[in-house]
């Protein structure tokens, strides 16, 4: 049986992640606020940009979070939480709650599940293609 470490995300990873998203989002106009969490789930770098609207502070720390927890970009997820739909009840059974919007990705390293970002303040097409550049450039 052979165990495998996986270097954890670092703010290194997480700082080159915040610059990846900024600046796919700053290349087509968009003002945004960037999340990334380590793999417990905790804060690792966000930023803001001066202009963006403040509540893109609050989708992006959420689609981060909901991206870790389920293993799964959020623009996978929204057809899960529609009426009917596997997940359906699962953003109100939580006490942290999830947020079913494009543009939380999780980071993967060597197969294994080391963090998430979330983008908000674009539309939620726009927030997940910076998300997935930035994911894209890190690896």
């Amino acid at each position: 049986m052979s165990t495998t470490t996986v270097t954890p995300l670092t703010t290194q990873d997480a700082e080159a992640l915040i610059t990846a998203a900024r600046e796919a989002a700053e290349a087509a106009g968009v003002t945004v606020s960037v999340t990334v969490l380590d793999a417990g789930g905790h804060l690792l770098a966000f930023r803001r940009d001066d202009r963006a609207v403040l509540i893109s502070g609050e989708t992006s720390t959420r689609k981060a979070y909901t991206a870790l927890q389920l293993g799964a970009p959020t623009a996978d997820l929204v057809e899960a939480v529609q009426p009917g739909g596997l997940f359906h009840t699962l953003p109100t059974a939580l006490d942290r709650p999830l947020l079913f919007i494009a543009g939380g990705v999780p980071v993967h390293r060597d197969g294994r599940l080391i963090g998430a970002i979330g983008v908000g303040g674009g539309a939620p097409e726009q927030d997940h293609g910076f998300a997935t550049t930035a994911v894209k450039a890190l690896a």
